[in-house]
Order: C-alpha cells, then sequence, then structure tokens
C-alpha cells in the first residue's frame, strides 16, 4: 500500500529567515520532496527573504548545498532537483526597516491571483515588524496567509502582545501557528485510532484507564543553541506547545466533525480543565558531563561557556485534567536533552485486570498497554496478553501487535513540514494552534515558571546519557508507577 498525493493549487511561498537553519534543514528539504512526489503544480514559486545580500543565483547556490547536505542521495533525481531550483527566487529584505519590500511586493504582486504564503522562519521578536509591513506593503489581501513558528511569547503576556500584532495585519482565519509535532503521521493517527475504530473510544475513560506517559527525550545537547535556549528552557521551549498539543489529543472529546475549529474546540476545553500543578508535580533538572553513543559529552553550563544557569534542560510533570471522562487519571510528561535515546512517545496505560483466572505459575499478567511512536520509527504497539507457545501448560507472555508505518505503507515517511506547509495553501487549520489555545497553554505554564522564579533552589542535575534526575523516577513511583523507557 502507497500513500496517495494530492496536488495543491498554485501559489507562492514567501520564506522570511530564507538562509536560516530551519529553512535549510526543513522547509526547503521539504518543499523538494513534495516537487519530487509531483505535488506541487508548475506555478508554484518559492522566494526566499532574508537581510543576506545575496541575487537568485547566490540564493540557489546555497539551496542546492542545504539539499545536498540534508536530503539523502537515494531520494535526490538531478532533473527534480533541477525543477526545483528554478522556482527560487530571492530578496534582500530588511524586516524593521523599509529596504527590500518594495521589491517583494513587485515579485509578488506578478502572483497576485495565487495563495501566497508568508513563513515567519526568525524568532518572534520579528513577528510583528515583518506582518506591519505585510499589510502596509499590500502583501495581506485575501489570499495571503501568514505562518509563524513556535516559541509564541515567552510567557502569557508576551504572546498576547505577539499575537495583537499579528492579528493586526491579518485574521485569525488567515493565522497559522505552525507545531511541527501536530504533522506527524503518528499525532494525525492517534485521532484515527480513537475516532474510527469502535475498540477504543469505549475504553477511552477513567474507568479504563489507570494513566499515560508524554515523552519527548533528545539525545543530543544544546548543539550550538545553547544562547538561545539559556532564555527558554524546557517548559517553555517544549512543554507549551508540542507537550500539551499531544496531550489534548489524547484527552479531548469526539469532535462532531473533523473540522478546524470544532477540533480546536475540544483541545481548548482540555487545556482549560487542566489542574495546577503543585510544587511535588514537578521536577526540573539539568545535565551534566557525561557520555553518549558517540563518547564523553560536556555539561550544559560548559556548552553554554558560563559557571551557573537557571534554565532547565529537563522537566516531569504530572498533570490532571478535570473533567467526568479523566477524574482521577494522571498524566506524567517528561522531556530533556542529553538523554539516554532519542524517543517522542504516548504511552497509554490500561487499568490491570480485576481477577486472574490463572495459576501463579503462568506468570504475571501485565497491563494492556497503547503505544504510539512519534520518533524514530512511527508507528503503534498494542500489548497484550497470549499463552506462549508450546506444551507443558499454561504459560502467559505479554506480546506487542505492532504495526511501523514505514513498513505498513511501503513508502518513505514525510516529514511533518511537507504537510504542514501544504495545509497552509490549501486553507486548512486543523493542525495548526488557534490563539485562544496559546493562550490557554501559556495561563497553565505561567504559574510554574512564576514559582521557579520565586524560588532559589536550581535544577536537579542529572548525568548526561541517562534518563534525568533521580527525582523524575520519584515523582512517578511514588504513585505506584513506571516511567517506559526505551524501546520495549
Amino acid at each position: 500500500m502507497t500513500s496517495r498525493v494530492i496536488p495543491v493549487s498554485p501559489f507562492v511561498l514567501v520564506v522570511f529567515g530564507a538562509t536560516g537553519d530551519l529553512a535549510r534543514r526543513k522547509l526547503l528539504p521539504a518543499m523538494f520532496h513534495r516537487d519530487a512526489a509531483g505535488q506541487l503544480p508548475e506555478a508554484a514559486t518559492i522566494i526566499g527573504a532574508a537581510r543576506a545580500h545575496l541575487d537568485d543565483a547566490g540564493f540557489i547556490a546555497q539551496a542546492r548545498a542545504a539539499l545536498i547536505e540534508h536530503v539523502p542521495a537515494g531520494e535526490r533525481d538531478e532533473a527534480v532537483l533541477a525543477r526545483f531550483l528554478a522556482r527560487l527566487r530571492y530578496v534582500a529584505v530588511d524586516a524593521t526597516g523599509e529596504a527590500g519590500w518594495g521589491e517583494l511586493a513587485a515579485l509578488v504582486a506578478q502572483a497576485a491571483e495565487r495563495v501566497s504564503v508568508f513563513y515567519l522562519a526568525t524568532g518572534p521578536a520579528l513577528f510583528g515588524p515583518i506582518c506591519e509591513r505585510l499589510a502596509r506593503f499590500g502583501l495581506n489581501g485575501p489570499l495571503a496567509r501568514v505562518v509563524v513558528e513556535k516559541p509564541v511569547g515567552k510567557d502569557g503576556a508576551s504572546a498576547r502582545a505577539v499575537n495583537e500584532a499579528i492579528g493586526a495585519a491579518f485574521p485569525e482565519e488567515r493565522v497559522y501557528r505552525i507545531d511541527h509535532y501536530l504533522g506527524k503521521e503518528t499525532v494525525q493517527n492517534l485521532m484515527a485510532l480513537r475516532f474510527a475504530n469502535g475498540l477504543f473510544e469505549p475504553l477511552w475513560n477513567a474507568a479504563h484507564i489507570d494513566h499515560v506517559q508524554i515523552t519527548v527525550a533528545e539525545s543530543i545537547g544544546c548543539e550550538g543553541r545553547a544562547g538561545y535556549y539559556d532564555t527558554a528552557g524546557a517548559l517553555r521551549d517544549m512543554v507549551q506547545n508540542h507537550m500539551l498539543q499531544l496531550l489534548c489529543l489524547v484527552a479531548m472529546e469526539p469532535p462532531a466533525r473533523l473540522d478546524a475549529d470544532e477540533v480546536r474546540d475540544e483541545k481548548l476545553k482540555i487545556l482549560r480543565a487542566l489542574k495546577p500543578v503543585g510544587a511535588q508535580e514537578w521536577v526540573r533538572g539539568q545535565y551534566r558531563a557525561g557520555a553518549s553513543a558517540g563518547g564523553p559529552v560536556k555539561g550544559y553550563l560548559e556548552e553554554l561557556g558560563s559557571e551557573e544557569s537557571a534554565t532547565e534542560t529537563f522537566v516531569a510533570l504530572k498533570a490532571g485534567v478535570e473533567t467526568w471522562r479523566w477524574a482521577g487519571v494522571p498524566f506524567y510528561l517528561r522531556t530533556g536533552k542529553r538523554l539516554a535515546e532519542r524517543v517522542s512517545e504516548i504511552v497509554v496505560s490500561f487499568r490491570p485486570i480485576p481477577h486472574s483466572a490463572f495459576a501463579p505459575s503462568a506468570g504475571p499478567i501485565a497491563a494492556n498497554r497503547l503505544v504510539i511512536r512519534l520518533q524514530p520509527d512511527e508507528g503503534v504497539k498494542l500489548f497484550i496478553m497470549i499463552k506462549d507457545p508450546g506444551p507443558g501448560g499454561m504459560r502467559l507472555r505479554e506480546v506487542p501487535l505492532d504495526m511501523s508505518f514505514s513498513a505498513a505503507f511501503n513508502a518513505r515517511n514525510p516529514d511533518a513540514y511537507e504537510r504542514l506547509v501544504l495545509d497552509v495553501v490549501r486553507g486548512n487549520q486543523t493542525l495548526f494552534m488557534r490563539r485562544d489555545e496559546v493562550e490557554a497553554a501559556w495561563a497553565w505554564i505561567d504559574p510554574i515558571l512564576d514559582a521557579w522564579s520565586a524560588q532559589a533552589e536550581p535544577p536537579k542535575p542529572y548525568t548526561a546519557g541517562t534518563w534525568g534526575p533521580s527525582a523524575a523516577i520519584a515523582l512517578i513511583e511514588r504513585d505506584g508507577r513506571t516511567w517506559v523507557d526505551g524501546a520495549p
């Protein structure tokens, strides 16, 4: 079975920050792959916009180098590469000044009848100035859409200010706040599992589910981003957006239709139902020197080049959703850098059976688990108990019903950005955050940040290459549960 490719209408994609890391690693390769799949119409144009003084040829040379670096050779057909590079244009633009804006407006005006997507692959401080100039130069017409990357603000107040600045130029229905986790195949399959199968939804409640774990673990450190990371930390960088969105998709009520606003209405209800987190329900940590698969690695302070920092590189939380469906069911969240392995997954742990009809010699009976793996190998596993084959009596064994997307569909797994950028072209906002979602998430996060600022206690140290501070283990084990670590 292979995935279907659905063409989109002609469009103009303008990438602000086109010479930056996100454009090089993700956006240009994503659009190249969609071109290779035959999904980009002939008239699609991609315009790079950045401060660097380049011409079209200089930008195309940079784009070629980025594609050679980030697209495997086996997926890089020379004819497709030439076709894709021919789509590229470049304008040197001063995001906070006036230089280049007239030239950009003239270039976009050549395709006035097409959808125009303005992708702000910049820091959030530039969102307002860029949107103000897009409006002033007439680039915010009815076919124009703006895409902004996280983080949207550093707290609730700054998020509201950023949203006001964007909203002054673009109505909410043409603002796309991107969270690439929502574009992952497995995340969308979570909705399919819940709402397209009669098997799970009747069990998806406090009567049958014991707890939920959401883990987003990275084995790398800050990798040259320590300066930025020290102003953000794991709570802002991962929990406020990615992890809360995953929690919402697990906990939300079934929408009447898979319509963008109906889905986001249900997610908003979950964000507003989150129980405030107490001081005994969080752990913050910071990695020290240790080892990874590649050998010894530096600690966070060494990477930062500083003797002290209170920024957390690890956070674990126990969250609760105060609704009828989820009353009493804990949601354990953890994320961090320099952990034992790179893995992102959701583990839904069902309640154990109320009574065993088997003799003790059959062995222990593990509670069923549904494991939804987001990375590195996207797929779904349902762990069940079966009889161990062979004579000699009844022996029970836990085995997974395993579905890997790459194996099941015999196709490369598209990167999330491939789907999300073309969803913007289609005008489909289902996988994008609405303004009230962002602000509701900050309303839950802000008290945690305030509590951390008020306390003098530094983050708990943990050795690089482990699963975080021992306090994170205690957080879940004092409830009689344990983290699911690594590939089962």
